[in-house]
């Protein structure tokens, strides 16, 4: 039985050896290639001399070396550390000192990015080198190359599927990003219920275009790992990109969020497409996109999920209720329990708005050296044993959702992004779909600004689509036509490029108010 994230890499190169396990432009990975890789890095970590638990960041873009650095550490009773490529010099040396990270994983061009920076990190010990034929004469701190060859000889820490695995960082409303902790246990629980409503075989061929840092782009690998299958890397530059790479690799599960799906949509689609079947997660996918991928994708199932860092999964939609409810996001995963409740932790009633809140084996350790915000987030189950001298802990997600009749969930809102108008609590998830709903727009960011005469008020920024003849009085009509009055933009903005992502691809409604606002008092 798989206790530890990396039993399923190293029980798929036992089962299949030969098998491909990773593919990255025009290198081919078996598994068991990848099981010797991360047993290398594994013995190179131990021969450090790394404690157990000890942390290992993981700073490069995706490639066969990133995979075998995270996995490595795991098998030598580490914890791994993934860092998003797109994050920049000083966000990175945040993560590197906030986690004591004591060795990091990286390129040559990278490690010389973050020479400036690195005097921030007192307890990083070593550099390992993922390419780069010549290290540095003299370098604090010490470089290490890439290991050339599995070392048979080193024990790995004993480690239990309670024990911390990774450290995945992200970001919050305001503040510096936190790190969630997960343990062994969290992983391999997610990796096989993902697989199990997923249906995923071992000839299954996943593109994962998301960052590895991110819980949703990791769980490319988690589950294609549990059951043999196989992932191929892409950092990729357009949509039409990965239309080429579906084709070109046989792909037959592709993962993104709304934004890249929003503009998947748009694309034409091979009519032999292999794409068996789509997820999408990191917030609601706008109903006429979903109804755009089933007019491109006839074939291809399609997953609507939902999920939070904290506890990586918790709702899905079989694909054959997508065309009864394309606005909902499903039912509880396998072996989870939501619950929605009121502020005192009672069940709410059908159609009731309520906090969503995620119970199971799935439910993260709590943010890495941060007690009071996990004191916040992670709390004693509704409804709980009063008896129970420790009590199982759930996460209280912060999100507002709504059970109908029939126990479909429907997201409503986060708290952290919800806009208080006037008294009225107003959700930019619903002021966005709305305005996706009048074929108008590409892409539509809602969010609340200062404002001198209502103290708040809403702000839209909107790509119009190509040819649309859109300008932004046209755009307010259509918000006063469609919206109550109280949820009409006070400003509507349009743009004539792509809006601004933040490192997991979602649109940073942040930057845009920080922007707008700062364009308003400048």
């Amino acid at each position: 039985m798989n206790h530890l994230i990396h039993d399923s890499l190293f029980d798929s190169a036992a089962r299949t050896p030969a098998a491909e396990a990773l593919a990255y432009g025009d290198k081919r990975c078996t598994y068991a290639q990848l099981a010797a890789q991360v047993r290398a890095v594994a013995a190179l970590l131990l021969d450090a001399r790394l404690e157990p638990g000890a942390r290992v960041a993981v700073y490069m873009e995706k490639r066969i070396e990133n995979v075998a650095a995270m996995f490595g550490a795991a098998a030598a009773g580490c914890v791994f550390v993934p860092v998003n490529p797109l994050l920049k010099p000083e966000q990175v040396a945040y993560i590197l000192a906030d986690c004591n990270v004591r060795l990091l994983a990286t390129t040559a061009e990278r490690l010389a990015q973050l020479a400036p920076v690195l005097d921030r990190c007192p307890d990083l010990r070593t550099v390992l080198l993922a390419d780069g034929d010549a290290l540095p004469a003299q370098a604090a701190p010490p470089v290490l190359a890439w290991p050339a060859r599995e070392a048979a000889t080193c024990t790995p820490h004993r480690r239990i599927d309670t024990d911390v695995a990774a450290i995945l960082y992200t970001s919050g409303s305001t503040g510096q990003p936190k790190g969630v902790v997960l343990s062994h246990r969290n992983m391999v629980a997610g990796a096989q219920s993902v697989a199990s409503y997923l249906g995923l075989r071992a000839d299954d061929r996943l593109l994962a275009v998301l960052p590895l840092s991110f819980d949703y782009g990791l769980s490319q690998l988690t589950t294609a790992f549990l059951c043999g299958a196989s992932v191929v890397l892409m950092n990729y530059l357009f949509p039409k990109d990965i239309v080429a790479m579906v084709a070109r690799e046989r792909i037959t599960g592709l993962a993104a969020v709304p934004p890249l799906w929003i503009a998947l949509a748009r694309l034409a689609w091979p009519a032999d497409c292999t794409l068996r079947f789509v997820t999408n997660s990191g917030g609601a996918m706008p109903v006429p996109t979903v109804h755009a991928l089933r007019e491109a994708l006839p074939a291809t199932q399609i997953f609507l999920m939902y999920g939070l860092t904290e506890a990586f999964r918790s709702t899905y939609l079989p694909p054959d209720e997508v065309a009864r409810r394309p606005d909902s996001i499903g039912r509880a995963i396998p072996n989870a329990e939501i619950l929605v409740v009121r502020p005192d932790g009672t069940p709410c009633d059908a159609d009731e708005p309520g906090e969503l809140v995620h119970r199971g084996a799935l439910v993260a350790l709590g943010y890495w050296n941060d007690p009071a915000r996990t004191a916040q987030r992670f709390r004693a189950a509704p409804g709980h044993d009063p008896g129970l001298p420790v009590p199982e802990l759930a996460v209280w997600s912060g999100d507002t959702v709504r059970r109908d009749a029939d126990g479909y969930l429907y997201f409503i809102g986060r708290s952290d992004d919800m806009i208080k108008v006037s008294g009225y609590r107003i959700s930019p998830t619903e002021i966005e779909s709305v305005l996706h709903a009048t074929g108008l727009v590409a892409e539509v960011a809602a969010f609340g600004i200062d404002h001198p005469q209502l103290g708040h008020a809403i702000a839209v920024i909107a790509v119009p689509v190509e040819d649309a003849g859109l300008d932004a009085a046209a755009l307010l009509a259509e918000c006063k036509r469609r919206l109550p009055a109280y949820m009409v933009p006070a400003r509507v903005d349009l743009r004539a490029g792509p809006l601004p992502r933040n490192p997991n691809g979602k649109i940073d409604r942040n930057l845009l108010r920080q922007t707008l606002q700062a364009n308003q008092t400048s």
